[in-house]
């Protein structure tokens, strides 16, 4: 019996029950301990894609599991964090207007698929990859309960600017928009010094702003990806 080949589809499946847990912690509105699922499921989806090009078991089954995997960390679990951050502060609105939140997941389902048939990311991604926006949805109410901008914590707090983001996250995972790649195959700063240059200002942020650094590298890293691209056809 090879076990190598059952390696990263085990893995995939830790990522699946991190997911799950993920989800129970968010319907107890316990924000924190959901993101913390959310991420350690991140790492196992990181590395069944890892350890199945290093054994070289690479297949059908294991793209679909993955998917199927990242459908409910990716997916459900930040769709179900914006419908309860909605609910909490929808004073005065529509009752129904929280389950907009949802959209997130209708999104990162459409994404996952799209990915699956899309030969043109194989190095690099167009349009935000569901874990980054994952990483994004489940660290917003961290940013309000931890943060110490006031003002900001009082805008994430508007059920009106939740939709906006819930509809903006949507549309930023399925836009034709190229992210550059955080591949770093050498050590040539001309050549990867974007990638590194983001990377060093990701750890400084990390270390100084904590939880609003998540949501802030996300941003920095998608309007950075647009700046790259509009250098490109500028020097073509």
């Amino acid at each position: 019996m090879n076990i190598k080949k059952h390696i990263p589809n085990f893995l995939t499946l830790l990522n699946l029950f991190c997911g799950c847990i993920a989800i129970v912690f968010v319907a107890d509105s316990k924000f924190d301990l959901a993101f913390y699922f959310v991420c350690l499921g991140i790492f196992f989806d990181f590395f069944d894609g890892f350890f199945a090009r290093k054994f070289g078991v690479s297949g059908p089954l294991g793209v679909q599991l993955d998917s199927l995997a990242d459908m409910v960390t990716s997916g459900v679990a930040p769709g179900f964090v914006m419908f309860k951050m909605m609910l909490q502060n929808n004073t005065g609105g529509c009752e129904y207007m929280p389950y907009l939140g949802f959209i997130i997941t209708l999104g990162a389902c459409y994404r996952l698929a799209n990915f699956n048939i899309d030969t043109r990311q194989s190095d690099s991604f167009i349009g935000l990859p569901t874990p980054a926006n994952t990483l994004f949805i489940m660290s917003l109410p961290l940013v309000i309960t931890e943060c110490h901008f006031l003002t900001l914590s009082e805008l994430l707090s508007i059920t009106w600017v939740l939709l906006a983001i819930t509809l903006l996250s949507a549309y930023i995972m399925n836009a034709e928009i190229p992210l550059f790649s955080l591949k770093i195959k050498n050590f040539s700063f001309q050549k990867y010094k974007l990638q590194i240059g983001f990377l060093v200002t990701s750890i400084i942020m990390i270390v100084t702003l904590q939880y609003l650094s998540i949501p802030l590298i996300i941003i920095t890293y998608v309007l950075l990806s647009v700046f790259n691209n509009m250098s490109a056809k500028k020097q073509l």
